[in-house]
């Protein structure tokens, strides 16, 4: 059953929160999963969510930090010294959690949080996830997991597992290693189930594992455990000893926000920090006004490309009334292919080096979709004309300059906005950034010079 929060209820929990009727108001959420609490935080006042989050046993409130939105998140913390933060929420929360929460900390916090952190052991772990990259699998994994050595036998597994049950999650398989470390197998849970405990671990481990590397990215990452669908990916340093464990959830969590990072950049502006329930007015306006002013300026190009063409369109006035109508198609179409080649790229389904593959397959795609678009245009033009005397007794060369004006302008935009992700891929930038306004703006530009070009070959008699 789903979780939906009412009105009324939010307004009994705020009213004993001002009346600081502790017992009632735990009582009243102390059923709730720490997921459907953080919801509840989110919804309250921030005085009464902090008020409340407050009085969560630290157990609970560790699971409840991690659903938070990043805001809230920051804003509660804010009220707690390293200290409380190391002692009260760290030390319950798996190492892969507690460097997320602790990365996101300003940077005096953070060195008092691990300075606090008692564990050794789980200090050191936590030190090492911070070293990685955040979009990294060795930034995504967790360090706790169960792992026997490969000359083990299944009873030793039982007891690995027995060993690690109050501090390990979701155990789907055994990782076997090596006396050196490093990764040599798996064993499923069920094969515990199934297997004399006598059973040496090396008569029952699986050798096909798949793992991934620590620099990975997580594109990759998900990539792997989609394909092979798995639910848990151990990961690996570049001689193979095992670091840590990758689970589904992880994956699913980290691959979202790329998504929602790819989302933005795609729609001409910043990642936003937060989500976009939780981002300020300020914060908006400064993601989105960058973009803005280069499209804009961007844009401004269009008016200078037209300034050029200013004798044609003034002795074929004609000619400007299909201006939208070649620059959008161009546009269009840009913004199809980038999105098409983005997405193939995020998935694995093409490299850069298939460059020349994509640059054939998009001509024709481009030359078929401009043959359409411009077929089209010449049947508009030509109905339009039998009806409405607005083109002149040279309509039929009007039409012919909009059908090869729609072929050219279509080709040139799908082969922008096919190529130019590549080029930024090439380069290792993001190739989300080749957002279709982007892709747009040129082809604009671009599309009119075409437009104005061909009318000026095929119209010279009529221009002149």
């Amino acid at each position: 059953m789903t979780f939906t929060i009412s009105k009324a209820n939010l307004e009994r929990l705020q009213d004993l929160a001002a009346r600081k009727q502790d017992e009632e108001l735990l009582e009243a959420v102390r059923d709730l999963h720490p997921a459907d609490l953080a919801e509840v935080l989110d919804q309250l006042d921030l005085g009464d969510a902090q008020y409340l989050f407050e009085r969560l046993e630290p157990e609970r409130a560790a699971l409840v930090v991690l659903e938070l939105p990043e805001d809230l998140r920051d804003n509660l913390l804010g009220n707690y010294t390293g200290k409380e933060i190391a002692e009260e929420l760290i030390e319950h929360i798996d190492s892969d959690d507690a460097a997320d929460v602790i990365a996101e900390l300003p940077d005096q916090v953070r060195e008092e949080v691990l300075a606090n952190i008692e564990d050794v052991a789980q200090r050191k772990e936590i030190n090492e996830l911070l070293t990685y990259d955040e979009h990294t699998a060795g930034a995504l994994m967790a360090k706790e997991l169960v792992k026997v050595n490969a000359g083990s036998s299944m009873l030793d597994c039982v007891r690995e597992l027995r060993q690690h049950a109050d501090h390990v999650d979701d155990i789907f398989v055994i990782l076997v290693v090596d006396d050196h470390d490093r990764l040599v197998g798996s064993i499923p849970i069920k094969a515990l189930l199934t297997t004399s405990l006598r059973t040496p671990v090396k008569d029952v481990y699986d050798p096909d594992v798949i793992s991934v590397r620590a620099h990975e990215h997580v594109e990759e990452v998900s990539r792997i455990m989609e394909k092979y669908d798995l639910v848990i990916l151990p990961v690996v340093d570049d001689r193979g000893k095992l670091l840590g464990r990758i689970t589904i959830d992880d994956a699913v969590d980290a691959i979202r926000e790329e998504e929602t990072e790819d989302a933005h950049r795609m729609a001409g502006m910043e990642a936003l920090e937060y989500s976009y329930s939780n981002s300020s007015l300020w914060e908006m306006v400064k993601k989105r006004s960058g973009w803005l002013i280069v499209l804009f300026v961007g844009e401004s190009f269009t008016a200078t490309a037209m300034g050029f063409f200013e004798d044609q369109i003034a002795r074929a006035v004609v000619l400007a009334l299909f201006i939208p109508l070649i620059i959008s198609s161009g546009g269009n179409t840009g913004s199809q292919a980038s999105t098409l080649i983005i997405r193939a790229l995020a998935l694995g389904d093409i490299t850069i080096q298939e460059w020349w593959r994509i640059f054939r397959r998009e001509v024709s795609v481009g030359l078929t979709l401009g043959v359409i678009l411009g077929c089209i245009g010449f049947i508009r033009v030509a109905i339009w004309s039998q009806f409405m005397d607005i083109y002149g007794p040279h309509w039929q060369m009007v039409g012919l300059v909009v059908a090869l004006a729609l072929v050219g302008v279509v080709l040139w935009g799908n082969l922008v906005g096919s190529l130019f992700p590549l080029v930024l891929k090439r380069f290792g930038m993001d190739p989300a950034t080749s957002s279709a306004p982007f892709v747009a703006t040129v082809v604009d530009v671009t599309g009119l010079v075409i437009y104005f070009s061909i009318a000026a070959i095929f119209l010279r008699e009529i221009l002149t």
